[in-house]
Formats: C-alpha cells, sequence, structure tokens
C-alpha cells in the first residue's frame, strides 16, 4: 500500500515542515519551451487538442502522462509542466479547453498502448480519477474532494498535495482519508506548510512558495516513476 505511514492528518500537516530539504527530482529552473532534449508541439485527439512533449528521440514506448489544467487554461504554465513531466521520461500531453467526456476518451486511446497518469490542478482533476478505471496513478493538487460515495471507484494509486492556507479544501480532507482508507485506495497526502492554492506556479507570483514547489515536484515524480513503468 503506498499510505503515507504517518499516523494522523495533523501530524503530517506539523511535520512536513522538516522535510522541505529532501533531494531528488527537485524543481530547477523553469524548462524553455526549446530545450533540445524535447520534442514537443501539438497534436489532435479527435475533437480534442493538446500539446505533447517527450524526450527527443526516445527509444522505448513511454508511459503517457496528462497534465490537467485549472480554470485558466493550458498556458505557459501547463506546458511547461508537461515539458518538465517529459524530462522524466514520460510522453506529456496537456489538453486545451477538454471537458470530463473528452479526457476519458483520450484516456482510453492512451491506455490502449501504454501506462497512463496523470497531473492535475484543481476540480476536475479530483474528479477524474473517478470516472476511469484506466488511470495507474494521479498527482493532484489543491482540487475540491469527490464524494466519498464516489470514492470506491478509484483504481489509480494517488499523491494529494494541498496547500495549509485553503480551508475550503482542507476542511474535506478528513473525511476523504478516511474514505480512500475504507475503500483500500493506495495513497498519499501532504499539506506544505505556509502556502495558498497555486503554491506550485513559478508564475503565480506571490504565491509561488519555492521550496514546498521543489518538494511537491520531487514527490511526484519519484511517485509516477514507481506507478508507471
Amino acid at each position: 500500500m503506498y499510505i503515507n505511514p504517518r499516523r494522523s492528518f495533523l501530524y503530517r500537516l506539523s511535520a512536513v515542515a522538516a522535510l522541505l530539504a529532501r533531494p531528488g527530482n527537485a524543481l530547477a529552473d523553469p524548462v524553455a519551451s526549446d530545450d533540445a532534449r524535447l520534442d514537443t508541439g501539438y497534436r489532435d485527439y479527435g475533437a480534442l487538442r493538446g500539446y505533447v512533449a517527450r524526450p527527443k528521440n526516445a527509444a522505448e514506448k513511454l508511459p503517457a502522462v496528462l497534465v490537467l489544467h485549472e480554470q485558466r487554461g493550458l498556458n505557459a504554465h501547463t506546458e511547461e509542466v508537461g515539458r518538465r513531466t517529459a524530462l522524466g521520461g514520460f510522453t506529456a500531453v496537456v489538453p486545451a479547453d477538454a471537458t470530463m467526456e473528452r479526457l476519458i476518451i483520450l484516456v482510453n486511446e492512451l491506455a490502449s498502448t501504454a501506462k497512463v497518469g496523470y497531473i492535475g490542478f484543481g476540480d476536475m482533476a479530483s474528479q477524474l480519477a473517478t470516472r476511469s478505471d484506466k488511470f495507474a496513478a494521479a498527482a493532484i493538487f489543491y482540487g475540491e474532494v469527490p464524494d466519498v460515495l464516489d470514492v470506491p471507484r478509484i483504481k489509480a494509486r494517488l499523491l494529494l498535495h494541498y496547500a495549509e492556507r485553503d480551508p475550503r479544501i482542507n476542511t474535506a480532507v478528513p473525511a476523504y482519508e478516511g474514505a480512500l482508507k475504507a475503500a483500500g485506495v493506495q495513497h498519499a497526502i501532504h499539506i506544505y506548510p505556509g502556502t495558498e492554492r497555486g503554491f506550485d506556479d513559478h508564475t503565480a507570483g506571490a504565491r509561488y512558495n519555492k521550496e514546498a514547489a521543489e518538494l511537491a515536484w520531487d514527490r511526484t515524480m519519484t511517485f509516477l516513476k514507481d506507478a508507471l513503468r
């Protein structure tokens, strides 16, 4: 089971500060759009258009990772997350203006030839794991939790990132955690002290928290590499 070993939600909240120096896959400078290590461009998947990034000259079939934007839509930040994901050894697909129905069609297509996971930001990302059993893993940032009655539908391993200063979301997390445990869903939950929603986004001005962003990215890459390979 991929379950955070700390015994309680509140204990994780206070203890995570000690982990902020963790090394590994940490985010350094943003990955440029013309990074020579990558092949990038736009591709149509039926009615859905997406930005795709993958390691240049990759010899083998790579696992696919969707990168789901929040309300602002596909933008420079989510494209950069796609490139950063690709450098981890994945084919990253960043859908534009995706509906839930189109996302499910897309994941069905991708899952026919490769393992599929996703990195998601916001409410749609939180719901998607309850709507498709094709995902092997999902790393989700600060989305509104699904209805606890939908939790048993989740087949993916989950890595859940939350900002400490997001009370509307966080008040529902303990019940969500209980439902995940009851359903036997493999999961880990992390709350980042002193952060606000958007702490991971280097374009978000004062909300960006470099230490928390690097730790969350390190955890995300370690998780996806373990779950999708």
